[in-house]
């Protein structure tokens, strides 16, 4: 093999596959001598790739873990399993490492070829995910759409259905994709509107570039994360919330949300008093869902909406 880049490659490839190589089986490989074998180690060791020499009659290269993340190679296989786990995830806000997720499937799915990426669809729309609650799902696509446009600072056109059902058309300067761990939102300059908006992800649809590039805009709040707390205040009124569970704190924590904290009130027993904004719906069914008795001690109107809850349900099955 004369071309020196694909051989590189090539060469590349072997050593990722977690072995010792010798140097006499990768010259046989590449059809090449030994001593082209050690200078081809040299270059990518040039270029950041950490290959680890043994010496001996068992000696040979391997590729070690090293300071920075190289780049790597990957086949067809192994890049339709990466893309399809990073796609469930990033369809569903996954705590810690969402917009990690988001940046690495949209790296990849630009450069993956048309027949992988309908093989990577074809699997995806073939599974159905198991979720809990009512975090609500989005399309893979949308995010990376969306990712693709804040990381290259493109202004977005998309259609958006608000908490009412009002369908608008929105253009809009993306300035970050936020998780909550529950659900996406886009925080964004409407062009519009001549003003900053949060916007839930899973209420976008059919978002695309135009192409033309913008300067970002400094933000109104400190940061991301206080812009997000202000807007979701202003949107949704803060609960008190007061509930006692009749089970231990261990199996209350378990089921319900991160941000839903309980502390033990007795054995067997305890009792969980947040200030949330989620809303009065959303609660009923998490709170139902942690299959324990419990009381409701306030709102009023969370104590009101379970009662009517309880008395619809009641009727179902009378």
């Amino acid at each position: 093999m004369t071309d020196t880049p694909a051989r590189l490659l090539n060469l590349l490839s072997l050593l990722q596959t977690p072995r010792e190589w010798p140097g006499s089986e990768l010259a046989d490989r590449l059809d090449v001598s030994p001593r082209t074998i050690r200078r081809d180690i040299d270059r990518l060791r040039d270029l950041g790739y950490p290959v680890e020499a043994t010496k001996g009659a068992l000696g040979g290269y391997r590729l070690v873990a090293g300071t920075a993340m190289p780049p790597l190679l990957l086949d067809d296989e192994e890049a339709v399993a990466i893309a399809v786990g990073l796609r469930a995830g990033a369809g569903h806000a996954i705590e810690g490492v969402e917009e990690a997720s988001v940046r690495a499937l949209a790296k990849l799915e630009q450069v993956l070829p048309s027949r992988l990426r309908h093989r990577v669809s074809t699997l995806q729309n073939a599974t159905i995910p198991l979720t809990r609650g009512d975090g609500a799902t989005v399309a893979p696509q949308t995010l990376t759409t969306l990712a693709g446009a804040v990381t290259g600072q493109e202004r977005l056109r998309f259609g958006y259905r608000a908490g009412d059902g009002a369908e608008t058309k929105r253009l809009v300067e993306p300035y970050r994709l936020v998780s909550t761990g529950r659900r996406w939102y886009l925080v964004a300059y409407d062009l519009g509107r001549d003003d900053w908006r949060t916007f839930r992800v899973d209420r976008v649809s059919d978002p695309f570039p135009t192409g033309a590039r913008y300067t970002p805009r400094e933000l109104p709040a400190g940061d991301v994360a206080e812009f997000m707390t202000r807007s979701m205040s202003r949107a949704q009124p803060e609960l008190e919330l007061d509930v006692t569970f009749e089970a231990p704190v261990e199996v209350v924590a378990a089921r319900l949300p991160a941000h839903l904290v309980p502390v033990a009130e007795g054995e067997g027993r305890c009792r969980l008093r947040v200030r949330t904004v989620d809303s009065a719906e959303w609660l009923v069914v998490r709170l139902a869902m942690v299959e324990v008795g419990f009381r409701v001690h306030g709102p009023e109107s969370l104590v009101g909406y379970v009662a009517d809850m309880a008395g619809r349900l009641g009727a179902a099955v009378g």
